[in-house]
């Protein structure tokens, strides 16, 4: 069967990289224990305590919906409130999962600059009220690298880290595309979580170059406390766990989580430097992590897909480009060079938006 020419509407459209398919042929020879008591789980938490410096609860989940939404749960009571921005994923994406898995806990959303939250907003929000008719604030989430691709710095997460300890919440960090972030600062992962303050990571797998999988690390050990029940209800507890695992394996003893990674944002780079300062075309955020956000009049865009091309609109109206661990750098150039010869043409006639 052939496959259809590379596209960038999703990092989600890639395969499974070379060395989590590896793990995972490993891993389907013979038998094992089922529900997580296997020597794969155990060889994957350990490289995840390894690899983040500290004794972290890990624990293995089939998404990004259901690691968030447990997560959060896991930190709120029916009568308590999360801080996200208004472009986090958990207000705009996951279908009332949140509240749905923590028995109504209440998003408190705050507006943003690009999808950060910051210490003044956050204050802003806890603050508002403390009457007893209001939901307690009592999380804050952040996503890292933020949905429109910009990367908080290790002082924002601190600053973000600090009021929340002042006001008694606790921080998680929605880590879908983690592995982006710490190769765009360059810093280690405990750097960015634990050593910030943050009390739990939803670290994802699948935008990383795996089937399926997410891991959720508990920094704080206490919180962490009966979450292996709450997989189970919640339908996340798979019986043969090595299959989520097992990629982990392959990807943190190899090091491909922070290649794949670093691929990725080199080609939303690559892209970002062939168009900027094109008529017509706007690069909508600054590029720091593996996206690429292009504002255009509805007839480039159209102009675009004729040519084949595939992308979303559902951020800010802009096309967005996602660069995963396979991007051929030979496939962002034709990109590059078809909005380039779009914007030649169409300047003559379509006038970008003021």
């Amino acid at each position: 069967m052939t496959s259809e020419p590379q596209q960038f509407a999703s990092d989600n459209y890639s395969g499974i990289c070379p060395e989590a398919w590896a793990a995972m042929e490993e891993a389907n020879h013979g038998h094992a224990p089922a529900y997580g008591d296997d020597l794969w789980t155990a060889r994957a938490s350990d490289a995840f305590r390894t690899l983040f410096e500290t004794d972290c609860e890990v624990f293995f989940a089939f998404n990004g919906t259901a690691a968030n939404s447990l997560a959060l749960a896991s930190l709120c009571q029916s009568y308590h409130s999360v801080i996200c921005s208004d472009a986090a994923h958990v207000e705009t994406d996951e279908c009332g999962a949140p509240e749905f898995f923590s028995n109504g806990s209440k998003l408190l959303v705050a507006p943003s600059e690009g999808g950060k939250l910051t210490p003044e907003a956050i204050r802003a929000v806890a603050t508002a009220r403390s009457d007893i008719h209001f939901p307690k604030a009592r999380v804050v989430t952040v996503t890292q690298p933020t949905e429109t691709g910009q990367v908080y710095e290790l002082d924002e997460l601190r600053a973000i880290s600090a009021v929340c300890r002042e006001l008694g919440l606790n921080l998680h960090m929605d880590g879908a595309r983690f592995a982006n972030a710490c190769a765009s600062l360059g810093c280690s992962p405990a750097d960015m979580t634990w050593r910030a303050g943050v009390d739990v990571l939803c670290f994802g797998g699948t935008k990383n170059g795996m089937a399926a999988g997410e891991a959720i690390l508990f920094f704080n050990r206490k919180l962490a406390e009966d979450f292996d029940y709450r997989c189970k209800q919640a339908g996340q507890l798979a019986s043969k766990m090595r299959f989520l695992s097992a990629p982990w394996v392959g990807m943190l003893e190899s090091g491909a989580w922070l290649r794949n990674a670093g691929h990725g944002n080199a080609c939303a780079r690559r892209l970002q430097q062939q168009i900027a300062g094109l008529p017509g075309l706007e690069v909508m955020f600054p590029v720091q992590a593996n996206a690429v956000f292009v504002r255009m009049v509805e007839q480039r865009m159209a102009a675009l897909r004729d040519r084949g091309w595939r992308f979303y609109t559902f951020i800010g109206g802009g096309a967005r480009f996602m660069f995963a661990w396979d991007a051929e750098p030979q496939r962002v150039d034709q990109l590059a060079a078809d909005l380039r010869q779009i914007a030649s043409v169409a300047a003559t006639f379509i006038q970008p938006r003021a």
